[in-house]
C-alpha cells in the first residue's frame, strides 16, 4: 500500500479565507516525522511556483511528489482548459509527480454554492475530461476527475454520467462521495478498474445529514468536525480496500482529511489525526 499526505490535512487550501495556513516547514517535517515519503503538492503558491523550486522544496523532507490536485473550469463551451492544464503538466516534468487530480470547477471561489449545468454544459464538460486524459498521458500522466462538494461533478447522478460518458479515471474521495450522497463501497464494487487514485476521509454521517439537508454549508461542517481519523468514521475502509486490491490496483492512497485551523495549533495539532490515520490504514495493508 502507497501512502502520501497532503497539506489539506494541515488545514492548506485553496479557498481564500478558510483558515490558517501553516508553513510548508512545519507540514512537511511533520510528514516526514510520521514516516510519509509523498506528498501532493497543495494549492499553487503555497510551495514556489517555479517548478524546478517546487521539487526542490521536498528534497530536504525525503518526500517524492504524487501530483496536484487542479481544479480548472470543464463545462464552459467558450473556456479551452487545454492551455492551463498544459502549463501545470509541464511542471510536472521538473517538479515531479505523474497523477493529474482534476476538479469540475465552478469558476467561483470556495465549495459551498455552485450552478447547474444544461446539457451544451455536460457536453463540454465530458468532452474536456477525455482531452484532458489524452493531453496527460501524451505526456507520461495519468489524468484522474475527483468529484468534489461544491464543484460540477458533486452528486451520485452526476458521477455516474461522468463513469457512462467519459474514459477518465476516477479518483475515490471516499468523503466527498458520501457527501455527495455516493456510497463509495458500492461505486468501487461496480466501477474498481476506473479508479486510479483514491483520498481517503471517514466523515461523520450525522454531519454529513446536515450539509445534505442544507443545514450546514460545507466550510461549516469541516469547522463542525465532518472529517474524523480514519477508522473511527461512517467509511467501510476494509471492504472498499478489498475491492480494490482484488481489482489489482496499484496506486496511492492519499491521506486527505479536509481540516480548518483557527490559528497557531496548541500542542501536536492536526499531526495527531494523520499518525491515527496512518496507523489505521497500515493495519488493513
Amino acid at each position: 500500500m502507497k501512502i502520501a499526505g497532503a497539506p489539506i490535512s494541515w488545514g492548506v487550501c485553496e479557498v481564500p479565507g478558510w483558515g490558517y495556513q501553516l508553513t510548508p516547514e512545519r507540514v512537511l517535517t511533520e510528514m516526514k516525522e510520521v514516516g510519509l515519503t509523498a506528498t501532493e503538492f497543495g494549492p499553487q503558491g503555497w510551495l514556489p511556483e517555479a517548478p524546478a523550486e517546487r521539487a526542490a522544496a521536498l528534497t530536504p523532507y525525503g518526500l517524492a511528489a504524487v501530483g496536484a490536485f487542479v481544479p480548472v473550469v470543464l463545462h464552459d463551451p467558450d473556456h479551452d482548459p487545454v492551455p492551463e492544464v498544459a502549463r501545470e503538466l509541464d511542471s510536472f516534468e521538473a517538479a515531479g509527480g505523474d497523477v493529474l487530480v482534476l476538479a469540475a470547477a465552478t469558476g467561483q471561489d470556495g465549495y459551498d454554492d455552485r450552478p447547474v449545468l444544461d446539457d451544451s454544459g455536460w457536453a463540454a464538460l465530458l468532452g474536456n475530461l477525455d482531452r484532458l486524459k489524452e493531453l496527460a498521458e501524451s505526456r507520461g500522466v495519468k489524468a484522474t476527475l475527483h468529484p468534489h462538494v461544491g464543484t460540477m461533478v458533486e452528486k451520485a447522478d452526476e458521477v455516474e454520467r461522468v463513469m457512462a460518458g467519459s474514459q477518465i479515471g476516477l479518483c475515490l474521495d471516499t468523503g466527498h462521495l458520501m457527501i455527495g450522497g455516493t456510497d463509495p463501497v458500492d461505486l468501487v464494487r461496480r466501477y474498481a478498474g476506473r479508479v486510479n487514485h483514491v483520498h481517503t476521509k471517514d466523515v461523520r454521517k450525522d454531519v454529513v445529514a446536515q450539509v445534505q439537508s442544507g443545514e450546514l454549508t460545507y466550510t461549516d461542517a469541516v469547522r463542525a468536525g465532518i472529517y474524523v481519523p480514519l477508522g473511527t468514521g461512517d467509511v467501510d475502509f476494509a471492504s472498499i480496500i478489498g475491492d480494490l486490491n482484488a481489482a489489482g490496483f496499484d496506486g496511492w492512497y492519499v491521506l486527505e482529511q479536509d481540516t480548518i485551523l483557527p490559528g497557531e495549533p496548541e500542542g501536536e495539532g492536526p499531526v495527531a489525526d494523520v499518525r491515527a490515520s496512518i496507523a489505521y490504514l497500515t493495519s488493513l495493508a
